[in-house]
């Protein structure tokens, strides 16, 4: 078990953030990894628009946390990868 899954109580598959360096507690990769961001995209599925305000919420904790990363790697890290609804005229 990683710390992460063990400081915060939870599954050691909950894939959930590690702060202040914002990895994944199950996987050790950047958070959100790959398999946090299906299970978020089933999660939200009916409902992007909640999804990327949270996602928003997590990306401007993690501005503040790791402060010397670039704004856009953290942009795309944390909504650039969002799928994204056609526009309809």
């Amino acid at each position: 078990m990683t710390r992460g899954a063990a400081a915060s109580g939870q599954a050691p598959d909950e894939h959930s953030p590690v702060t202040p360096d914002w990895t994944c507690g199950s996987c050790g990769h950047d958070w959100p990894c790959d398999t946090k961001r299906g299970r978020l995209l089933a999660e939200y599925q009916a409902d992007r628009a909640s999804l990327s305000v949270y996602l928003g919420s997590c990306l401007a904790a993690a501005s503040q946390d790791l402060r010397s990363a670039p704004t856009a790697s953290l942009q795309d890290r944390f909504i650039g990868w969002v799928p994204r609804s056609p526009r309809t005229a």
